[in-house]
């Protein structure tokens, strides 16, 4: 037996990839996540009021989405409905958190495999300032920015967001702020235009170039986002067949109903899978899902998504492009609401705390995100997080699996397989510091 281990970088949090070869053929491609957090056991005993500033605190990328879970499971236990406008703000927050997320994988993570490089800042190093690498660096810094600061102004700070409260948002919006974001993002979307359209580019060089857009097998798709058009606020999960059909609507406290969870014995991070299929969670998910973004840039990529790759699609390294479409639709959509009045009614109810049990639901970058809290005299007696990297686990494993058998022979193995490894991973865009909580 042949073990090939290869660490991984350019991802959120620690983990490798282990592929077990006998006598040339693939036994095994394992996804292994290397650290272990623990917050469903720590936050134990604290009081629940606390839990909305302590969980953004188990990643530095996702702490906008877990932030609003944790507000959302708690109103969900105390009974609380939030006036519009707050609403229409943590939809800000969600967006802004969308932009600097997407920006980061497709540019920041993913870019480098395009342009045969470990990173962008390292090319842009060693490139003149007048070079493709030193502009592509500047301008994706610039379009996660815009992010960053949309994330500052709708929720108090950037890393871990402060103004969503339980029963709405602290205060809204003043209008000069409002325009002067929105300014910003309209001086960052032909940035981003420019910066997708290469992507897309290189994307394709990239395909030509390995012959492959990885495991294109179907798949379960699951997202929160709805079927219509992109709501990142999530009520309900939904769950699509691998041909495009839609198969189940569920609100979070039923998803035990239809997931099944697994622990692993050779990861922190679990599984999970629907009637025991493999399902894949992300932008893959949510473009196959959606009839129209809503918004006409984005339309106009989801347009030529479609022609194409067809409807649902299922290549992997498809994933990244599909960020692009959303990168370029959460800055239309951000701009959109950022021209409404977002300070001239109440932005929050008050409530009365009570024990009970809560669930909420958002869709983070990487997929459905839930928060699942019991609450006894005021405290915290169990809190469970189901984090969307897990339901892209299986899928993992398996575009894995495809990568080694393409690239291991009984007679060699071709080191192309570590580049394809990265790739696999990346395309998933997966968070191990949540995963492992």
């Amino acid at each position: 037996m042949a073990i090939l281990t290869f660490p991984l970088s350019r991802i959120e949090g620690h983990a490798r990839v282990v592929i077990e070869t006998y006598q040339g053929e693939v036994v095994s491609a394992r996804f292994e996540a290397m650290e272990i957090r623990g917050f469903d056991h720590f936050v134990k005993g604290v009081p629940a009021g606390q839990m909305p500033i302590i969980v953004p605190r188990i990643c530095g990328v996702c702490s906008t989405a877990h932030h609003i879970a944790s507000i959302k499971a708690l109103e969900d236990i105390y009974g609380v409905e939030i006036p519009p406008l707050a609403r229409k703000l943590r939809e800000l927050m969600l967006l802004g958190q969308l932009i600097q997320n997407q920006a980061s994988s497709l540019f920041i993570f993913t870019m480098p495999d395009r342009l045969g490089t470990d990173s962008i800042l390292q090319a842009a190093d060693d490139s003149s300032s007048n070079d493709q690498p030193a502009s592509i660096a500047t301008q994706a810094l610039r379009v996660r920015k815009a992010g960053t600061d949309l994330i500052t102004l709708a929720g108090g700070q950037f890393i871990h967001p402060i103004k969503a409260v339980v029963g709405g948002v602290s205060s809204g919006i003043k209008p000069e702020q409002a325009e002067a974001m929105r300014g910003q993002i309209e001086r960052t979307l032909p940035v981003a235009r420019e910066l997708v359209d290469h992507y897309w580019t290189t994307s394709f060089d990239l395909r030509d170039q390995i012959g492959t857009w990885g495991d294109d097998e179907p798949a379960y798709y699951i997202t929160s986002i709805g079927v219509d058009r992109p709501d990142y606020y999530g009520d309900r999960v939904f769950i699509m067949t691998p041909d495009g059909r839609p198969e189940a609507r569920f609100p979070a406290q039923e998803f035990r109903k239809h997931l099944v969870f697994e622990d692993s014995d050779y990861s922190y991070a679990g599984q999970t899978s629907y009637k025991g299929n493999v399902m894949r969670a992300n932008s893959l998910a949510r473009t196959n899902m959606v009839s129209e973004m809503g918004t006409p840039g984005a339309d106009d990529y989801l347009t030529r998504f479609e022609e194409a790759f067809g409807r649902p699609s299922h290549g992997i390294l498809l994933f990244d492009l599909c960020r692009g479409i959303e990168l370029i639709f959460a800055l239309e959509r951000a701009s959109e609401i950022l021209q409404e009045p977002l300070d001239t009614s109440d932005t929050a109810v008050s409530h009365t705390p009570r024990d009970g049990e809560g669930f909420g639901l958002v869709e983070a970058p990487r997929g459905p995100l839930i928060h699942h809290y019991v609450v006894e005299n005021g405290k915290i007696a169990e809190a469970e997080f189901v984090i969307p990297t897990v339901h892209n686990s299986r899928a993992i494993e398996r575009a894995l699996r495809v990568a080694a058998e393409r690239y291991i022979t009984p007679e060699a193995v071709n080191m192309e397989l570590e580049r394809a490894v990265g790739r696999v991973v990346r395309a998933f865009d997966p968070c191990l510091a949540c995963a492992t909580h």
